[in-house]
């Protein structure tokens, strides 16, 4: 994984959480959407957005939300590395198969991953 990827996950992951603790439930999830599309080859930063998106649906009482976040952690764990709907955001309202727009601040730091030989 090249330096810039990493600082963004870093980034997005320390923001979300940040957000939970001081219950900004909109900014956590936005950064946690973040971090989910930049995750979602590697199955345990994958699989990690998806608990904490689960630990905030528990944190703001959305148990559709919990719900939806458990078999998402088991398939992150599982299906990374042979398929992922490219740029879905990881919310339980979401279908998790379907595939989003990538927003182009993230197309590029994953077009720059993809390039990099030593992140295969």
């Amino acid at each position: 994984m090249n330096a810039a990827l990493q600082l963004a996950i870093e980034q997005a992951l320390q923001q979300a959480e940040h957000a939970m603790q001081e219950r900004r439930s909109a900014d956590a999830f936005r950064w946690l959407e973040r971090a989910h599309i930049l995750t979602q080859r590697q199955p345990l930063l994958h699989a990690r957005s998806h608990w904490l998106m689960l630990a905030l649906g528990w944190q703001i009482g959305d148990y559709r939300e919990v719900a939806g976040q458990i078999p998402r952690i088991f398939a992150a764990l599982l299906f990374s590395k042979i398929w992922v709907p490219i740029g879905n955001t990881g919310r339980s309202k979401i279908s998790a198969f379907r595939p989003m727009p990538v927003p182009e601040e993230l197309q590029k730091l994953l077009v720059n991953d993809d390039q990099n030989p030593s992140s295969r």
